[in-house]
């Protein structure tokens, strides 16, 4: 009989604790370096997120490594508590590809959460390039095979994974160049050092409002409302039949958080995505909030599900492989 009640207490103590989540600060870890596309959504969410969580902190840690790799596997052995969560980008889906072998089982160690955004790509090149727009282009990379730079940001990075596509598109192989980050990449097509990149709007809108360099095309099926770029044709439009790259990021818990703490978390989430600060935040950085059925934990998963289904075959035919 005491074993009973003293079961029973457990349980009612639990479900009480379940029904205050959250009782103190919530840690959403972001798997890239401060000051990166993925850190600025992180944050800008992670204050939306705060008004829908009883006010509760809701704090960023920054744990960079290995492609993101090294703060999902964080988050992956992390209590099932619902105080610690991760946000990441596509790379959730590329990583099984991309590694040999990962410390974490993408689609059974998190419980998904729900999709946040969609930020659109954009294919620049350096100013000083004799081409004028994607048809030029075009025929100047098809007179100038094997001379060709494409920059990249580092492997599994947007830009990376972008250069992949857009090279398997035109059958063309051009000379990959990885940086460790996009500032410096950037840099090096600003200078003239490579030719061309393929990366985010949050990080080449600014450029292309002030000539600093040429823009050919945008990577979604439809154009984009954004002023400086409505004029920018998208890939699938100027030939490039099917293309269609968006970098997403989404929100995960570890495996066995409880559905009543992630049933919170997604109900918070949906606000937050319906917030109109947290909409002018992101439409400022290029990106699209998702508004779909993918904000629902099952959708998302889905969606992650058929995300590696297209990337591992990209990856794998250009034999790029991490430790």
């Amino acid at each position: 009989m005491k074993k009973l009640f003293t079961a029973l207490l457990l349980a009612a103590t639990a479900t009480a604790a379940l029904a205050d989540y959250p009782e103190k600060p919530v840690t959403i870890v972001v798997p890239f370096a401060a000051g990166g596309p993925t850190d600025k959504v992180a944050r800008d969410l992670a204050e939306t997120l705060r008004k829908q969580l009883n006010n509760q902190s809701v704090v960023i840690e920054n744990v960079g490594g290995a492609g993101g790799t090294l703060g999902a596997a964080k988050v992956a052995k992390s209590s099932p508590d619902g105080y610690t969560l991760l946000l990441h980008h596509i790379g959730m889906a590329t990583s099984p590809a991309l590694y040999r072998k990962l410390p974490y089982e993408t689609l059974t160690d998190f419980e998904y959460l729900g999709l946040v955004n969609e930020v659109p790509m954009t294919l620049i090149g350096r100013s000083t390039l004799p081409a004028t727009d994607f048809a030029s282009l075009r025929t100047w990379i098809n007179a100038n095979k094997g001379k060709i730079n494409l920059a990249n940001a580092g492997l599994g990075a947007a830009s990376h994974l972008c250069g992949l596509l857009f090279q398997q598109a035109l059958a063309v192989d051009m000379t990959t160049v990885p940086y460790k980050g996009t500032a410096p990449a950037m840099t090096d097509l600003l200078g003239g050092q490579v030719d061309i990149m393929c990366d985010q709007t949050t990080n080449t809108t600014q450029q292309i409002e002030t000539g600093k360099v040429k823009a050919f095309a945008v990577t979604t099926t439809k154009r984009l409302a954004t002023p400086s770029l409505a004029k920018l044709p998208t890939l699938d439009e100027a030939g490039l039949k099917g293309f269609n790259v968006t970098i997403w990021h989404g929100l995960y818990a570890p495996k066995g958080t409880p559905k009543a703490v992630t049933d919170k978390i997604n109900a918070a989430l949906r606000k937050a995505l319906a917030d109109a600060d947290f909409h002018k935040r992101q439409e400022a950085l290029g990106a699209v909030i998702v508004t779909d059925a993918r904000v629902g934990g099952a959708e998302h998963k889905k969606f992650v599900e058929a995300e590696i289904a297209k990337w591992g075959p990209v990856i794998k035919a250009a034999g790029q492989y991490a430790d």
